[in-house]
């Protein structure tokens, strides 16, 4: 996953911007599919959405490697049953300590806050979400 090595600091200031990168992951996902549902009920294609999403501000790897639904990247895990490249229950997990981290500084992340009960939501409803892909939070905004 990590082509790039990055000097963060001190011990530990690696897995902190792990965390913080997680987190910032696990909104833009839930916005990606929050985003192509919205389009499916409006009669865009996933095609036509992507297209337009990865060609502006919309833009982010989410869409690019996780994109939520069949069709317009062809390796992303919506394409295989959402077999994982990244489970929902380490996703999960990153949340949970995000969170324990905002708590512990006092932090505001609303955002973030609401990503991991959605995710939590999510494995609460079926324990075996936690083998799928963490993309798969689609089908808790899709009946939820």
């Amino acid at each position: 996953m990590a082509g790039k090595i990055i000097h963060c600091g001190a011990a530990g200031a690696g897995q902190a911007a792990k965390l913080c990168n997680n987190m910032v992951l696990a909104v833009q996902q839930i916005a990606i599919g929050e985003a192509f549902l919205l389009a499916e009920k409006l009669g865009l294609s996933a095609q036509s959405l992507f297209d337009v999403i990865t060609g502006a501000t919309g833009n982010c790897w989410a869409v690019h490697t996780n994109c939520p639904v069949p069709g317009p990247v062809p390796t992303s895990p919506a394409n295989n049953d959402f077999k994982p490249g990244f489970a929902t229950a380490l996703m999960n997990k990153d949340l949970g300590l995000a969170m324990d981290a905002v708590r512990a500084t006092g932090s505001a992340a609303p955002l973030g806050r609401h990503a991991a009960e959605i995710y939590a939501e999510f494995i609460a409803s079926d324990v075996s979400h936690n083998a799928l892909d963490f993309s798969a939070v689609i089908e808790m905004l899709r009946t939820g």
